[in-house]
C-alpha cells in the first residue's frame, strides 16, 4: 500500500500548529531571560543557553 500525501487542509494545519508551536517556545523563552540567574539555574537553564534560543513576543 503507498503512502499518501496529506490532504491540502491537512497540511495547512499541521503548518499553522507548528508556527503556533514556535511562537509559543519564543515567547517563552523571553519570559525566561527576565528571571535572574539564580532562578534560572534552579529551573534547569542557563542565560547562556537561552540566548541561543529564538526569542519574540507576538501579538496572539
Amino acid at each position: 500500500m503507498a503512502h499518501e500525501r496529506p490532504s491540502m487542509l491537512r497540511a495547512a494545519f499541521s503548518a499553522i500548529i507548528e508556527a503556533r508551536s514556535r511562537q509559543a517556545q519564543a515567547y517563552v523563552n523571553s519570559a525566561l531571560l527576565a528571571l535572574d540567574d539564580e532562578t534560572l539555574t534552579s529551573y534547569g537553564y542557563s542565560r547562556e543557553q537561552l540566548k541561543r534560543r529564538p526569542t519574540g513576543s507576538y501579538p496572539f
